[in-house]
């Protein structure tokens, strides 16, 4: 009687369970107008109207039909940042992390009705986030109503992509530039000069007082991350030839994070070489050896260089190239003897994970420079970029020679810019040269990246020049030699830095 008491028991609470559930899911109910996703272009043309209207976009302020429309047509996969507050991202600062990660699991699987190995696609193990499968709209507007989600976005909808494929039909739509490119230029003897022992002194540095600042500091003992496309295997500059000459003594490590791949459960990487191009400029205006190869030398030549391939290109939209960012951040916020990183890269709009990285990265005291914005035809529209916009990172933008506040032709401009360098020619146009991708190439590159990483390069000199400083120090100084200190410009920070001041 009693074993019969007992089963009849269980009955009754499994029967309360699922009338439980049922009616939690019945009580969401979705417009019949709204029951369909939205096609990438209406999704593109909210997203458009957004900026129009309010000159940003982000996804913890759109509708839950927009939402789940682009979670939808991004592969059905999205990134949820979760926790107690809304600065509670990391784990290792996060008592219940575990816990609120598998209450918000529960939730789509009970909306979802799969099994967890067919939701949970990763679980960052320095952050709150993860990544997931979601197919119905019902677990979007559930799970939108949980107090511990920080931000809920599509993780793998490409806004880029399908505006280039919006114009294939024509029409006025937006484009983008990967800024990605093999190509080499023959360098014009009045845009660099040669040093000791056959080094190649970009015009630009000279406006920016930095070889007179070798003076005093060359970069040794600090070392700079740079997160981008990676570094050519086919340039020994960053190989054999790194350490050498008047750039002995250092070290150079290259890691690759970006999974090149469709599907969003692989996790094997292609290495740290560069298939872009990019990653190599940039490595070149921050580091670049002084030596006697004839080559273009980098501001902190002295500086260590640890590279991350994170992206294939400079436009951050898609799955793998996000979330090689954030990885790369938590890396190098992780590696104690990093001081710098530089990243001159972005999109239009927040990326949650992105935005995590770089706080994670800050809070271990990582001075974080991010690339203002450079254009081609596709975005005059907007101002700073992500994650150039954060409090946590250092903006920069370029100039044209001889200005502080007149901005590249390709450049962004805003209230978010900190820091400017003159990298456009004021009567040629041509911008700074580098090392190219080629052993014994060389090639120009200008806008907000080279400006960045210049910067970064600077940031490396002062550092040098003031090993037990704080990045707070390293800052105020670099703000104290620029040109608008104390009152920083409305739309150029405190613009160009002059490199001598900054180390004196």
């Amino acid at each position: 009687m009693a074993k019969k008491s007992l089963q009849l028991l269980a009955l009754f609470f499994v029967f309360i369970s699922c009338t439980k559930e049922e009616t939690q899911m019945e009580t969401i109910e979705i417009d019949a107008a709204q029951k369909n996703p939205l096609t990438a272009t209406q999704i593109n043309g909210q997203i458009d109207q957004a900026f129009s209207n309010n000159g940003s976009f982000d996804w913890n302020q759109s509708s839950n039909h927009l939402l789940w429309s682009a979670i939808f047509q991004g592969n059905k996969m999205a990134s949820i940042g979760f926790g107690s507050s809304a600065t509670d991202f990391d784990r290792s600062l996060s008592p219940n992390n575990s816990q609120l990660q598998n209450e918000i699991l529960a939730v789509i699987q009970q909306y979802e009705r799969k099994e967890l190995d067919k939701i949970l696609i990763s679980s960052d193990a320095y952050l709150n986030q993860i990544d997931v499968m979601i197919e119905k709209q019902e677990t979007v507007i559930a799970l939108r109503r949980l107090n511990s989600i920080r931000y809920f976005e599509p993780a793998d909808y490409h806004y880029f992509a399908n505006q280039s494929n919006q114009q294939k039909g024509g029409g006025n739509t937006i484009q983008s530039d990967s800024g990605c490119g093999f190509e080499s230029s023959a360098l014009s003897a009045s845009d660099y000069t040669t040093v000791t022992p056959n080094a190649k002194v970009p015009w630009a540095f000279y406006q920016h007082n930095i070889p007179s600042a070798w003076s005093y500091s060359t970069g040794a003992g600090i070392t700079i991350g740079i997160i981008d496309t990676g570094i050519s295997p086919n340039q020994t500059l960053f190989g054999t030839s790194f350490n050498n000459g008047l750039s002995s003594g250092r070290s150079i490590s290259k890691f690759g994070v970006y999974v090149d791949s469709i599907w969003p459960w692989s996790t094997g990487t292609d290495g740290p070489n560069d298939q872009c191009g990019h990653g190599t400029s940039m490595a070149s205006a921050a580091a670049s050896p002084r030596n006697n190869v004839g080559q273009p030398v980098g501001v902190a030549y002295n500086s260590n260089l640890i590279t991350y391939r994170a992206a294939s290109n400079v436009v951050l939209d898609g799955y793998h190239e996000q979330n090689g960012v954030k990885n790369a951040f938590t890396a190098l916020g992780n590696n104690s003897s990093v001081k710098i990183i530089s990243m001159s890269m972005g999109h239009i709009f927040s990326v949650g994970k992105i935005s995590d990285g770089v706080k994670y990265a800050h809070a271990r005291g990582k001075l974080i420079f991010c690339a203002g914005g450079t254009s081609t035809s596709f975005t005059n529209f907007v101002g700073v970029i992500f994650p150039a916009w954060m409090p946590e990172t250092q903006a920069v933008t370029g100039v044209i020679e001889g200005t502080s506040n007149q901005k590249c032709d390709v450049c962004h401009s805003g209230s978010e810019i900190d820091f400017t360098v003159q990298m456009q020619r004021s009567s040629s146009g041509n911008t700074v040269p580098v090392v190219s991708y080629y052993n014994a190439q060389t090639d120009y590159v200008g806008g907000s990246s080279v400006a960045t990483a210049t910067t970064a390069g600077i940031a490396a000199l002062v550092w040098a020049k003031n090993p037990t400083w704080t990045r707070d120090q390293v800052i105020n100084k670099m703000r104290q030699s620029a040109t608008y200190y104390p009152t920083p410009n409305s739309s150029y920070g405190y613009g160009n830095v002059n490199a001598l001041l900054a180390v004196q």
